[in-house]
């Protein structure tokens, strides 16, 4: 199975899994309140226009490692770590594997929102707090910020000289990701840049509509 990104989790969801969707957006709203975070409500399914793309892509579970590798290593050194070879997995760095078994910082890190949630399930919601929101009553035991995970994904595009405006299905960035170890700039980093485009894009998409971002 792979990691699927949705926002706006109750137009997306099966009927059948409606109710524990809701649940768990009751769950989240609890620790929110309990925060001290502004309260937060899931839009109607009818908000959203039939057939709008509202599923993301992070090149699988490997893929979102590579992103939070290249975090790991910019708040650690101020720079990002070579690309990898062949062969080479992100989730081996020693690096990130420290940071992943480690809690959310205080005060909080560059990355925090990113590095700190689930890989395959959890919400980031619309609402701003700097601390990521660690309880084992959250989906997948963490819950982030999507306004956060937005400014997380623009300082990592940003060190990658990465334009935010580019489409992750074109075919220069599909390209770069499909062949490792191009030979300048972004393209360096073909699936960091992917992954990172996608999560961007998701985070900007749960500002406008006030929906969730849903790791599912």
């Amino acid at each position: 199975m792979g990691l699927n990104i949705v926002v706006g989790v109750l137009y997306a969801v099966e009927s059948d899994s409606t109710e524990l969707v809701r649940a768990d957006l009751v769950a989240v709203n609890e620790l929110l309140e309990q925060a001290g975070a502004p309260q937060w409500t899931e839009p109607d399914p009818a908000a959203f226009d039939e057939g709008e793309s509202t599923e993301f892509e992070a090149w699988g579970y490997s893929g979102l490692h590579t992103l939070r590798r290249l975090a790991v290593h910019l708040t650690a050194d101020g720079r990002l770590p070579e690309p990898l070879d062949a062969g080479q997995r992100a989730i081996n760095d020693p690096l990130l594997n420290t940071a992943s078994t480690a809690l959310p910082s205080d005060p909080p890190g560059p990355f925090d929102h990113l590095l700190h949630h689930s890989d395959y399930e959890g919400y980031y919601v619309p609402v701003d707090f700097a601390h990521v929101i660690a309880d084992k009553r959250a989906p997948g035991g963490y819950l982030g910020s999507s306004v956060r995970l937005l400014a997380e994904t623009r300082r990592l595009a940003e060190a990658l000289g990465l334009p935010e405006d580019l489409d992750p299905h074109g075919e220069e960035v599909f390209d770069a990701a499909d062949a490792r170890n191009q030979a300048e700039g972004w393209q360096r980093y073909g699936v960091e840049a992917y992954v990172c485009l996608q999560l961007l894009n998701a985070a900007k998409l749960s500002l406008s509509t006030g929906a969730a971002i849903a790791f599912t």
